[in-house]
């Protein structure tokens, strides 16, 4: 396997590594030479892993084109997220304590570099925080109260790297990059479980509340216990078997942190914080069904490098997503130059990267539900009166901040688009998707893979009614089993 040290600036870089190419971020993202790379492991030594910061594109671009990058983006968001920082830690609480014991002060800071610490007596938990983060260079600050707590955990780049840890950090990177592997009781009769994640303040929530009732209703035939819970509880989590998010999924909103905490535990969930993370970031989905040769509308990832010759490739109008935009918020559309200059400026502030796509207007979108690679429901959703979108929420009239949408039988709909539909949501893994797909001029186009899309009372169950929320709920149960 080929191995590619990623930095954002490789003349700075101080380490001999034998056998491993040293590229610098910009490059990673932009040139094209990369993403066409096979079988490789990208080491993402950048600087800063902030959400949609270079460091953090060069660990999604890489999952995206099949690379195997440490550290995941997975791996970036737990370490952003101190309640799960702290639920890890709890896990090794023995050995932190151990390893700490003798400190007399009450502070203490533990550098880990490729998963080792220069005093030999911190490897066992200097192992421990690695095998669990995987980011390279790791600083921990902890601080004594009745007993040693983790203060705060970052990532921290080469340049933070004391001087006199320099010749250890070499050794440690040669024996790193010359490794082949980079390693409740119940109180009733009930089969499992099941929390419902819900946020009462949800703009657009995924269920509404006739949809909430059914799945707790037919959840009850199954013989499943099923709770509505709230983003403030957190804590009761562990006391569920099952999880399913009825909450808009963004990467750092509740349902995420709830999502990885549920698979730490071994909580079934219903969706995987390896779905949200991917769905939630349109310049991955672009990535990821470009090397699957997957047609889209034209699509560009844009950066300021090349901000100046997109519409040479898009035409106008323009269609300008942010990564993580859903239900049509973050999205916008450009009708000339002077308003594409404008809005790319805008956005390119939120994020390093940003999707441009031509405008393909249609009458209506499909939307095939997904759930484990089998299609459940088919749906056709008509655009917003007078709009280009499903979704028009400047609309002043509630009634028109959506447009209507036809619930079909699966074998009505046309069999090239339910084959789209299942190559797309194969991409996301196993989970449950809704993939939307355009009809233009006879060509399918995929528009996106929602994860957590959509499952409303009196719309996707139009046609096949309880078996929608059976589907959802047999595919929680076969987690379980």
């Amino acid at each position: 396997m080929n191995k590619y040290i990623v930095v954002n600036q490789p003349e700075k870089w101080n380490f001999s590594i034998d056998n491993i190419t040293v590229i610098s971020s910009q490059d990673y993202l932009t040139n094209p030479e990369y993403s066409l790379l096979k079988n490789a492991r990208i080491f993402n030594l950048c600087k800063d892993y902030s959400y949609q910061s270079k460091g953090y594109y060069v660990s999604l671009l890489a999952e995206a084109r099949g690379h195997l990058p440490i550290p995941t983006t997975k791996n970036i968001v737990d370490l952003k997220a101190l309640k799960l920082v702290r639920i890890v830690s709890d896990e090794f609480d023995d050995v932190l304590q151990q390893s700490l014991k003798n400190i007399k002060s009450q502070q203490f800071t533990l550098s880990i570099y490729f998963g080792q610490n220069v005093a030999q007596k911190y490897k066992a938990l200097s192992g421990l925080f690695y095998k669990h983060f995987q980011v390279p260079f790791l600083r921990v600050n902890f601080n004594h109260t009745t007993k040693w707590n983790i203060q705060s955990i970052k990532a921290i780049s080469e340049a933070e790297i004391p001087a006199e840890h320099i010749s250890s950090v070499q050794e440690f990177a040669n024996q790193y990059f010359s490794k082949k592997r980079y390693d409740t009781a119940k109180v009733n009769n009930y089969d499992f479980d099941l929390a419902i994640l819900v946020n009462p303040n949800d703009p657009a929530p995924p269920s509404n509340t006739k949809a909430l009732k059914k799945f707790i209703e037919i959840a009850e035939k199954m013989n499943i216990y099923a709770e509505i819970i709230e983003p403030k509880d957190l804590s009761r989590l562990s006391s569920f078997d099952a999880l399913f998010l009825r909450q808009s999924t963004e990467v750092n909103n509740e349902a995420y942190t709830f999502a990885r905490k549920a698979q730490q535990e071994g909580i079934a969930i219903i969706d995987y914080p390896d779905a949200i993370l991917k769905c939630c970031n349109k310049v991955y989905m672009a990535e990821a069904m470009n090397n699957a040769n997957i047609s889209t509308p034209k699509t560009v990832i844009v950066h300021n490098n090349n901000r100046n010759s997109v519409l040479e490739q898009t035409g106008l109008p323009c269609v300008l997503k942010a990564p993580d935009s859903t239900f049509s918020f973050g999205v916008k559309k450009a009708k000339t130059q002077e308003e594409y200059d404008v809005l790319v400026t805008e956005m390119l502030k939120e994020s390093d990267l940003i999707i441009a796509q031509e405008f393909c207007p249609s009458d209506y979108d499909w939307r095939i539900g997904i759930i484990d690679n089998k299609p459940f429901y088919a749906c056709k959703y008509y655009m917003a009166k007078g709009h280009w979108q499903i979704y028009n929420w400047k609309a002043t009239d509630k009634n028109e901040q959506d447009g209507d949408a036809d619930c079909l039988a699966i074998e009505d709909v046309p069999k090239n688009v339910i084959d789209i539909a299942l190559k797309s949501a194969k991409l996301m893994g196993l989970g449950l998707y809704g993939v939307d797909i355009k009809v233009v001029d006879g060509k399918l186009m995929v528009i996106e893979i929602n994860d957590n899309p959509n499952i409303d009372f009196g719309v996707e169950d139009a046609h096949y009614g309880d078996l929608v929320y059976t589907e959802i709920l047999s595919a929680l149960k076969n987690r379980l089993d």
